[in-house]
């Protein structure tokens, strides 16, 4: 009796066991979990990835050749419109710096024989030996003669000084900033050679000056957004280096042509950044903008990886106690992880999420 009541204990935990190990079995292999339909809000955003860049940025040259003897700044520092920035010593060519001697000493010596002529005439109208108008002449030619040797003059000073004063002005070889800003690149350096700007040749690029406190946001939008935005929309701008740094802004500009790029056809944009709460910007921070093209307030959202499409309709799933049923829904407005459930469905309702299929 003793082990027939043993026994029948055994075999009963034994079916309980058993029940239980099914039944995590089946759960394990069920794995169906439930979303519930909530109200939030949801918003359509077309996607723009670029670089934040000053909105004005000036690469300073020299109209004086040379070669640099002194820079009086450093990358990043600030600097005033007028402010100098280097000083160029001037490095002419023997062929160079004999010419222009020459061409004073020729010009000094036309003006002096010029001066003599000058004083004879003079003498000459005095004692009405000749006419005003002859006088005039050579007044003229003198005066000419004069301009002339100047200009050689100053110019040779130039070339070997660096620097002349004329009419109580200092003309010299230093560099000055031509607007207020930053400093944000430097090309040379004590010792470079200077090669000056003209008609002809692109000239040395000194360094490049920009005002950091107007940026903009430059970059490019897929085809398929860009029928989609306008100027003016709000845009929120997200510098990945800057996970905490919220920066907002405003399109500005769309630009008329497409590019290629690979086999993507983009278009160029340019948002002003209106707002920067956090740290400050720096040019050249990879960014990626987002542009509100619509927006939804408290409505009801679903993921939208649970929304089931056949034939043209659009369905969600639900448990009916052991089944698992499917309903008919209409959506609305989609921002790639939730989609607005216009119809079909009410808030706090459960919609059956599979789970993910095995890769075999």
């Amino acid at each position: 009796m003793k082990k027939w009541l043993i026994g029948s204990v055994l075999l009963i935990l034994a079916v309980i066991a058993l029940m239980f190990l099914l039944s995590g079995r089946k759960k394990a292999e069920d794995g169906i979990r439930l979303v519930r339909v909530k109200r939030g809000d949801i918003a359509e955003r077309a996607l723009a990835v670029g670089t934040i860049e000053p909105e004005k940025e000036i690469k300073v040259k020299s109209t004086i050749p040379g070669i640099v003897a002194e820079v009086y700044f450093k990358v990043g520092d600030p600097v005033a419109a007028g402010k100098p920035l280097l000083k160029i010593s001037p490095n002419p060519t023997p062929i160079e710096y004999v010419e222009t001697q020459r061409n004073m000493e020729v010009f000094e010596v036309l003006r002096n024989n010029l001066r003599s002529e000058r004083e004879r005439q003079v003498k000459m109208f005095k004692d009405n030996l000749i006419s005003a108008s002859a006088m005039e002449a050579v007044e003229s030619k003198y005066n000419e003669a004069e301009l002339r040797y100047r200009v050689a003059r100053e110019r040779f000073e130039l070339l070997e000084k660096g620097r002349i004063t004329m009419s109580n002005r200092e003309i010299n070889s230093i560099i000055k900033a031509p607007i207020s800003g930053i400093v944000l690149s430097q090309s040379v350096f004590q010792g470079d050679p200077i090669v000056p700007l003209t008609n002809y040749q692109p000239g040395t690029e000194i360094c490049s000056l920009a005002d950091m406190g107007k940026l903009l946001f430059k970059g490019t939008i897929d085809e398929i957004d860009v029928g989609k935005i306008e100027p003016q929309m709000k845009a929120e701008i997200q510098i990945g280096a800057l996970r905490d740094t919220r920066v907002e802004g405003r399109l500005d500009r769309v630009y008329p042509k497409a590019k290629k790029e690979g086999n993507a056809t983009l278009f160029d944009i340019e948002i002003i950044i209106t707002k920067v709460t956090g740290k400050s910007l720096r040019a050249g921070y990879s960014a990626s903008a987002y542009l509100s093209v619509r927006e939804r307030k408290n409505v009801l959202i679903l993921p939208e990886r649970l929304v089931l499409f056949e034939n043209g309709k659009k369905y969600a799933e639900f448990r009916e106690k052991e089944t698992i049923e499917k309903k008919e829904i209409e959506t609305g407005l989609s921002d790639g992880l939730n989609v607005e459930i216009l119809k079909g469905l009410g808030e706090g309702e459960e919609v059956v999420e599979r789970p993910p299929r095995e890769i075999k």
